[in-house]
């Protein structure tokens, strides 16, 4: 079986983020992981390498400490959450540089 390229990454990446929008009924701008997970997906679905795609979703991940929470496990903590980037968010970014770590060192 052939391993999988950077079209079909960023294409599985995508859907994932679709289908946790669609699941969760959220979106980018809710404070979730979604934040930091989309505009990753959509660095990859642009040609962006491995690379950007984290730093994308770095930036998607520290704009979320703006957000008031409307979903996700950070909606209830309200407004205390503001000016601490959600969790969520971060781990997104936490496993995707761990896969662009463990693919770089191939």
């Amino acid at each position: 079986m052939a391993e999988p390229g950077g079209r079909e990454w960023a294409s599985a990446l995508a859907r994932g983020a679709e289908a946790i929008a669609t699941l969760g009924d959220t979106r980018p701008g809710d404070r979730t992981m979604l934040d930091a997970l989309w505009p990753a997906a959509e660095a990859l679905e642009g040609g962006a390498g491995l690379g950007e795609a984290v730093e994308a979703a770095r930036a998607g991940a520290e704009a979320t400490a703006a957000m008031a929470p409307r979903r996700g496990r950070s909606s209830y903590l309200g407004e205390r959450a503001v000016g601490v980037p959600d969790p969520g968010a971060e781990a997104v970014v936490v496993w995707l540089a761990a896969i662009r770590d463990h693919i770089d060192a191939r």
